[in-house]
């Protein structure tokens, strides 16, 4: 029987900066900085060669945190992700990112290929124009959405502080995503 080649996991959250850190657009930090507390991973530190993102090593995963605004944030993925494959050991290197999405309800999961529509995730959109076809796996958050999809609403919805229910929520699909990875 063939051995299977131990893979290296690099996984990314996209969000945004202060000051807005707890926001429904941030999900996928939040659920990042839950993820790295559930495994006990060391504080997230910044890292130059990791584009100037937030770096948490651990032993099963490599987290990133973006620092970028959202809407930018393909620059500081594709730049983590190539210095994470130039330290690679010969093992295999997957990419996933996870961010938040309005198409699920509050605290849903759902797992899609990085080729796989970003729809209107200015995110996605990002860090598909710098990926330029490279594999990578989308591990998607729900904030659920308002009812109007009048751009200024959905804006003011994802850019809006959330509240502790709402947060509780999304920190409680921590074992899930676990899971998936």
């Amino acid at each position: 029987p063939q051995m299977a080649t131990p893979a290296r996991l690099l996984v990314c959250s996209v969000g945004n900066p202060a000051p807005y850190l707890n926001t429904l657009h941030s999900a996928g930090h939040i659920v990042l900085s839950a993820l790295a507390n559930a495994l006990s991973y060391p504080p997230f530190q910044k890292s130059r060669a990791y584009g100037n993102g937030l770096v948490s090593d651990g032993s099963e995963f490599t987290l990133w945190q973006s620092s970028s605004l959202m809407n930018v944030s393909g620059v500081g993925v594709a730049t983590a992700w190539r210095q994470f494959q130039r330290e690679g050991r010969g093992e295999k290197a997957i990419l996933v990112v996870v961010h938040d999405e309005l198409e699920l309800a509050l605290g849903q999961v759902k797992v899609k290929s990085g080729s796989a529509s970003a729809k209107g995730h200015n995110g996605l959109k990002s860090i598909n124009g710098l990926l330029k076809g490279s594999e990578y796996t989308r591990i998607a958050v729900g904030i659920g959405r308002p009812e109007s999809r009048e751009p200024d609403v959905v804006a003011g919805y994802v850019l809006r502080k959330m509240s502790t229910q709402e947060r509780m929520k999304i920190e409680g699909c921590v074992g899930r995503i676990k899971a998936e990875l």
